[in-house]
């Protein structure tokens, strides 16, 4: 029987992709926002496509602050570019 593979949505395209795939912005349960590589912190996530597009579009239309139900400091939003512009380097 074939393994169920999860799926989550990105905050910037809204498609549907394997959660491996994905990058984790989590807010931690003492409400810090950070990078979840492992997709194991506790806290509430939301995921993004490893694409600076898909960066730009949930930065302006702030998915993630929406999703996260916080404010997202902008150390993170650098962060996140700085790991997509390696991945994609």
């Amino acid at each position: 029987m074939e393994k169920k593979i999860p799926q989550r949505q990105c905050m910037g395209c809204r498609e549907r992709k394997a959660k491996r795939e994905l990058i984790r912005v989590v807010r931690r349960t003492d409400g810090t926002v950070g990078l979840d590589f492992s997709g194991k912190v506790n806290g509430r996530g939301a995921y993004l496509c490893p694409n600076p597009e898909c960066l730009k579009k949930a930065q302006r239309s702030r998915a993630l602050e929406r999703s996260l139900e916080t404010p997202i400091p902008q150390e993170v939003y650098d962060r996140l570019a700085r790991e997509m512009e390696a991945e994609n380097g």
